[in-house]
């Protein structure tokens, strides 16, 4: 049973989606059991992702370190997923999310599809928020060399949703991705893990995961056997 630590208002539903999603029969019915803490930050409804040009936060909310500890219940699970949106197809076929490794700051999680296991999603604790980052490696645990981009928040968020503006390495890296925002969504609700990308304004990834279709955990990441 998935336990999150953190509730203070009602999740927003899932971003975007393009494509219906298949039906899957879970191996188990996880049901979440919310412990519901005081009203710290207020109520209201859950802000949408980030916009470019808001204001910055300075110092490190409480939506913030909520948001990690409830991704941090996940840790040592792995679940099932897919690309609603994509823009390769090196995206199609099963998807596996794995929350492999959660410390005080740091929580690493394998996104592998089908055999590929180059991409990891790394967030951290900042002094003023959450930090994204995807590391890319080769089979032989190498860097690729599109690899360590991602960005900060601006906002404080929910304890269910956190939006990531790119970074000036990123913009300095991909000067495509200058406008890119990754936004992280979790719906207790429907037992979702939703992974969002923006480019520009407009949807460029959506990726799905069912909280509710628990698989064994995979190998680790390239790069990351024996860690």
């Amino acid at each position: 049973m998935i336990r999150f630590a953190h509730r203070f208002d009602t999740p927003t539903t899932s971003p975007i989606r393009t494509r219906a999603r298949t039906p899957r029969h879970a191996s188990a019915t996880l049901a979440l059991a919310l412990a519901i803490l005081p009203a710290a930050c207020g109520g209201g409804d859950t802000p949408e992702p980030a916009d470019e040009g808001t204001a910055t936060t300075t110092a490190r909310a409480d939506t913030h370190d909520a948001f990690m500890d409830n991704v941090a219940a996940l840790c040592g699970r792995a679940f099932r997923g897919e690309a609603e949106l994509a823009t390769s197809d090196a995206f199609d076929g099963e998807m596996i999310m794995h929350v492999r490794v959660c410390t005080e700051d740091e929580i690493q999680i394998p996104v592998h599809v089908e055999e590929n296991r180059s991409r990891t999603w790394i967030l951290t604790r900042t002094a003023e928020g959450l930090r994204l980052k995807h590391d890319h490696r080769y089979p032989d645990g190498t860097e690729e060399a599109s690899t360590q981009y991602g960005g900060d928040t601006t906002e404080p968020g929910t304890q269910y949703q956190q939006s990531f503006p790119a970074d000036a390495y990123t913009a300095e890296l991909i000067p495509d991705a200058e406008t890119n925002i990754w936004t992280m969504t979790i719906d207790p609700e429907t037992n979702r893990f939703t992974y969002h990308l923006t480019r520009h304004g407009a949807p460029r990834a959506t990726f799905v995961i069912d909280l509710s279709d628990e698989v064994p955990p995979p190998p680790p990441a390239w790069g990351y056997e024996g860690t």
